[in-house]
């Protein structure tokens, strides 16, 4: 359900159409804890609807404006030039090695240990 359509309806016609998806919502709930449900994307559509619904609702009950769409073109986009990449200078030092776990380290000490005892 689009926007525009449900700013057309009245605050009535909007709260049964809310009833009405929430009965749906109930349903397709028990669907899904039964293994039934064959379309799961209906669900979000059905929460997304609810929440549309609720929000325009919210805004008339308000006295907000409501938004105008602008039929006017957006202003294209200049195209940006493209920057030459500074090439990465490579280090001289040598990569670093990851560090080790604790019980890795604590074998390269048994390790150390024993040749030194020899």
């Amino acid at each position: 359900m689009k926007a525009a359509d449900v700013r057309a309806m009245t605050l009535d016609q909007i709260d049964d159409e809310v009833i009405k998806l929430k009965k749906e919502q109930f349903n397709l709930r028990f669907q899904r804890a039964t293994g039934q449900l064959e379309n799961t994307s209906r669900v979000r559509v059905i929460r997304r609807d609810i929440a549309r619904l609720k929000t325009i609702a919210g805004q008339k009950r308000v006295g907000a404006p409501e938004p105008v769409a602008s039929a006017a073109p957006k202003a294209e986009a200049k195209p940006k030039a493209a920057k030459p990449k500074a090439e990465k200078a490579k280090s001289e030092k040598p990569k670093t090695k990851k560090p080790q776990s604790a019980k890795s380290r604590k074998t390269g000490a048994k390790k150390t240990a024993a040749k030194s005892k020899e």
